[in-house]
């Protein structure tokens, strides 16, 4: 994996209609959906341009390289699925809930995406030995909440806790790809729960 060149869109381009994305979306966009099904290596680039109908040249002046689009794919599915918990959550009061949350969504993602399976786990897997920021970025970023939001509950050993849900978390992803089900996930949120409610306050 290389690291990203840039993702402004092409440069020294005539004015488009709004209603047409530009090239740069177009790519990003197509690149989202290959990916996510098909998974990252089995995917080439020529297909992404002809799927996407943009011109290689468009892919070179926007992200520089593949390696540079798989970068941006993870980055936009970080920053929407964050976007997607924040919102799911906000109208909840109470911290336990909203962890909860991340289980709710994922059963209800889960069969829309035909059962893949994380997608984060998905990429690492198919780049074991290159660290992916993205994906460090969501895991940390899921850790830190989980623990902000047993700090507000009370919790003891909020660390711990959060280390422990978020394993039965991925757990609970990959048991749902195996089994084409959302039981895995459904069973992880009432272990998270269990385990969550014997470190709350008496």
């Amino acid at each position: 994996m290389g690291t990203p060149k840039g993702t402004a869109g092409p440069k020294g381009r005539a004015e488009r209609s709004p209603s047409k994305p530009s090239p740069s979306t177009r790519l990003l966009d197509t690149a989202s959906t290959l990916f996510a099904e098909h998974g990252i290596r089995a995917v080439g680039i020529d297909r992404i341009l002809a799927e996407a109908g943009v011109a290689r040249a468009s892919l070179y002046s926007s992200y520089g390289s593949k390696d540079a689009l798989v970068l941006a794919y993870l980055e936009d599915l970080d920053q929407r699925d964050r976007q997607r918990w924040h919102a799911a959550a906000e109208p909840l009061d109470d911290p336990i809930a909203k962890i909860l949350t991340f289980f709710d969504l994922a059963m209800q993602s889960a069969p829309k995406k035909n059962f893949r399976g994380c997608q984060y786990a998905n990429a690492a897997t198919e780049f074991p030995q290159d660290p992916l920021e993205p994906v460090l970025a969501h895991r940390e970023w899921l850790n830190s909440t989980l623990v902000d939001l047993l700090n507000l509950a009370g919790a003891t050993e909020s660390e711990v806790v959060a280390g422990r849900v978020q394993l039965i978390y991925d757990g609970a992803l990959s048991g749902s790809k195996f089994e084409h089900s959302v039981e895995p996930i459904r069973l992880g949120r009432d272990m998270a729960a269990a385990i969550i409610e014997t470190h709350l306050p008496r």
